[in-house]
């Protein structure tokens, strides 16, 4: 039976420079950084202190078994910023935005109000863009009407 989600892949273009970002910049912690096997792929994973069940493996396409040219078509996807690579939850989402925002965190959206919170949007050092969001107390406003 599936318990939940365990790992989910990042795909990023350098892993020492997206480690980089996700530990220094985003403040994410380092879970591992190995190398599988002699020769093998390096494994990295990061994820939120207090969440210690969910990982992010940050992994450069061409490693595993991604064939050249659908590792060529990641690279370029990455790099174009045409991967959203999930929602990152936050209970500040103003006070994090300036608190990145002041560590080099590239934000294409300030936080704005939407039906489910508030949510900005920022790339990471490849080019993927997370949604950053500070969920609405109560949850959905039903009442109101909206246009995103």
């Amino acid at each position: 039976m599936i318990k939940g989600l365990a790992i989910s892949t990042v795909w990023v273009l350098d892993q020492d420079r997206a480690k980089e970002f996700y530990t220094e910049k985003l403040g994410l912690e380092l879970r591992n950084d190995m190398t599988l096997g002699e020769g093998g792929m390096r494994w990295i994973t990061v994820g939120a202190k207090d969440q210690p069940d969910v990982e992010l493996t940050l992994m450069v396409p061409g490693t595993g078994n991604t064939d050249p040219e659908s590792a060529e078509a990641l690279r370029t996807l990455v790099a174009k910023g045409m991967l959203g690579a999930g929602v990152l939850r936050t209970d500040d989402v103003w006070g994090d935005y300036e608190r990145l925002k002041a560590r080099g965190v590239e934000f294409v959206q300030e936080p704005q109000e939407r039906p489910y919170g508030t949510e900005a949007l920022f790339r990471d050092d490849s080019g993927n863009w997370f949604s950053f969001t500070q969920a609405r107390e109560g949850g959905l406003d039903l009442d109101k009407e909206w246009s995103c």
